[in-house]
């Protein structure tokens, strides 16, 4: 009977050490920090969880009181996805503008920066960069947050951001394996399939995960998507072949596994989030991610009892969990040695002037045309809804930035359904700036392009997502992005800066 309560201690235990939860609210509820207490190794955070570093601060030091070498995991992308700056846009162009730029020396440098203030607010576990190649222009969720679309661009990139980042302390997580940039579904809302074969596979999306792989990548994130020419009946999240026959064995990759976000539709919806956990572990995830959507005790207790029944139901063998966890507590330790070399938590970030973020922002921009100074402009944002990786909190644009740099600026945003009229109508006699994100993929977008240009050719275009759409305008701006940085870089030009 002794022996039992052991083996169950030890399998709840370790159940716990391989789930990766969030939680709402900028400060520890007292249910995660039990749990971390009772075995929990990771901790996810969110934009609703920060308002600012030295607050962030205090959250990672509350939780390492618990435990001194948590995981405390984050989506911090830099460009488009941050949720360090959640409230206010990146500092740090995204992987689309380091890709244009194409110095990967610069590329290290931005992630290393990225790192160390992560490192400083007491993050140390980080889901990017992404390594997917951006084949299909076409992609809701990916797009700006690749490199790009040539595939050993992206390998070298995605090196050296492994490079930069971890050499901060921070552990990078390469994703979203094995490879997300062919796909026209995003898998937040339903499950995406590849049909490429497996000669393209390997030729293709692999290329930058192995190249993650040497630079030493200390995890790497499954994707919720389904690859038939590797798996024709379980997405990648849940392929022993994928998980463990091509990364483990195939790739030789020995780091922690990771899996995307459980609580997303391509999973949630079709096995649910208990089955879902249960069956990546056994195919050879090491850690669950959850909490994106879903954030409470309850779930985390629901996936601890889940995995503890499948290993005494038979389902997933214990070694497999043991195994799982142990990855978990190695990462975990790697972490805590390592800050030992970054800043302490609390020290205070570079300020929001200009630094390598806005260096990279600028040099990532490419201009087509010229326009005469510009007086008191009316900047007209034309806005898609935004994907879930991005969400709807961050701002964007050029028009504050523009504001701040030409007085007299006027500015308006404009949905879907929106005509040409009304923004002319809004606009009167000023010039007008029309901001775009992903014009390529919206043909209203282009449709009140086309009429703006027609009827005004002082007119001056701003795209910040994919520039697939041919420049138009008296001046035209792909800025490769939307962070913050890259609307100050544009509003530069168009003022004159």
């Amino acid at each position: 009977m002794t022996v039992l309560a052991h083996r169950t201690d030890t399998v709840t235990r370790d159940a716990l050490a391989v789930l990766q939860p969030g939680f709402e609210g900028t400060t520890a509820p007292a249910w995660l920090l039990r749990l971390i207490g009772e075995g929990l190794t990771s901790v996810g955070l969110f934009g609703r969880n920060i308002t600012s570093p030295g607050q962030l601060a205090a959250l990672t030091a509350r939780l390492r009181a618990e435990r001194d070498d948590v995981l405390v995991a984050i989506d911090e992308e830099g460009g488009d996805v941050t949720r360090l700056e959640v409230r206010d846009g990146s500092s740090f162009p995204g992987n689309l503008a380091l890709g244009a730029v194409d110095d990967t020396g610069l590329t290290r440098d931005v992630a290393h920066e990225l790192g160390r203030r992560l490192a400083a607010c007491g993050v140390n576990f980080n889901w990017a960069p992404s390594a997917d190649v951006n084949s299909n222009p076409d992609n809701p969720v990916i797009g700006v947050r690749s490199f790009g679309a040539d595939t050993h661009l992206a390998a070298r990139h995605t090196a050296a951001y492994v490079e930069g980042l971890q050499a901060a302390g921070v552990a990078a997580c390469t994703k979203h394996f094995p490879g997300h940039g062919d796909t026209n579904v995003d898998s937040h809302h339903a499950l995406p399939r590849i049909d490429v074969d497996l000669d393209t596979l390997v030729a293709r999306e692999l290329v930058p995960f192995r190249a993650a792989i040497e630079a030493g990548t200390k995890a790497v994130m499954s994707a919720h998507i389904l690859v038939p020419s590797l798996d024709p009946t379980r997405p990648a999240t849940l392929s022993p072949q994928i998980l463990t026959g091509l990364l483990r064995k195939e790739l030789g990759y020995e780091g922690l596994i990771v899996t995307d976000g459980m609580e997303m539709n391509a999973i949630a919806g079709t096995y649910g989030i208990e089955r879902g956990s249960v069956l990546a572990l056994a195919a050879g995830a090491d850690a669950i991610c959850v909490g994106g959507g879903l954030a409470d005790e309850d779930t985390v207790l629901r996936l601890r009892d889940a995995l503890v029944a499948a290993v005494r139901e038979g389902t997933l063998p214990q070694e497999r969990l043991a195994d799982a966890a142990a990855r978990v507590r190695a990462l975990a330790e790697w972490t805590r040695r390592s800050r030992a070399a970054v800043a302490a938590p609390g020290a205070a970030p570079e300020g929001s002037g200009p630094g390598i973020g806005l260096t990279a922002a600028r040099r990532a921009l490419v201009i087509t045309g010229r326009a005469n100074r510009i007086s008191a402009p009316y900047v007209a944002t034309l806005a898609p809804v935004a994907n879930i990786a991005v969400g709807d909190e961050t701002p964007w644009g050029v028009a504050g930035a523009l504001a701040a740099l030409v007085p007299g600026t006027g500015a308006g945003v404009y949905p879907e359904g929106t005509s040409a009229g009304d923004i002319l109508a809004a606009a009167g006699g000023r010039t007008v700036v029309a901001v775009v994100r992903d014009a390529h993929r919206h043909p209203w977008m282009t449709e009140a392009l086309d009429a703006l240009v027609a009827a005004r050719p002082d007119t001056v275009v701003v795209e910040m997502g994919l520039p697939r759409a041919e420049p138009r305008g008296a001046l035209h701006i792909a800025t490769h992005g939307a962070a913050r940085v890259c609307g100050l870089a544009a509003a530069e030009v168009i003022a004159g800066a």
